[in-house]
């Protein structure tokens, strides 16, 4: 427990920050799950942008982020690519 007034008021704002961080960090779970989910360019931005403000607020490490954004980039290269089925034939001698 708190023993004084400073600490009980660093206390609250503490409990303040912890539930919008968690907030932040909960919206960026779901747009990453919603992204992987269907990898749409709209969902894309989506964590791009959720990624830069967790960041940018200090929630989540700017590497963090970097990485997050660039799985997502992965993602719309491998739709953009996707190999297309090729019979094999043999080779008659």
């Amino acid at each position: 427990m708190p023993v004084t007034k400073t600490a009980e008021r660093a206390l609250r704002s503490s409990k303040r920050k912890e539930l919008v961080n968690k907030h932040i960090i909960s919206q960026l779970d779901y747009t990453i799950r919603k992204a992987k989910k269907s990898a749409t360019e709209s969902n894309i931005k989506n964590v791009y942008s959720m990624a830069d403000r967790a960041a940018k607020k200090k929630i989540i490490h700017k590497n963090k982020a970097a990485r997050i954004k660039s799985q997502m980039s992965k993602l719309v290269t491998k739709k953009k690519t996707t190999p297309k089925k090729t019979s094999k034939k043999r080779k008659s001698n």
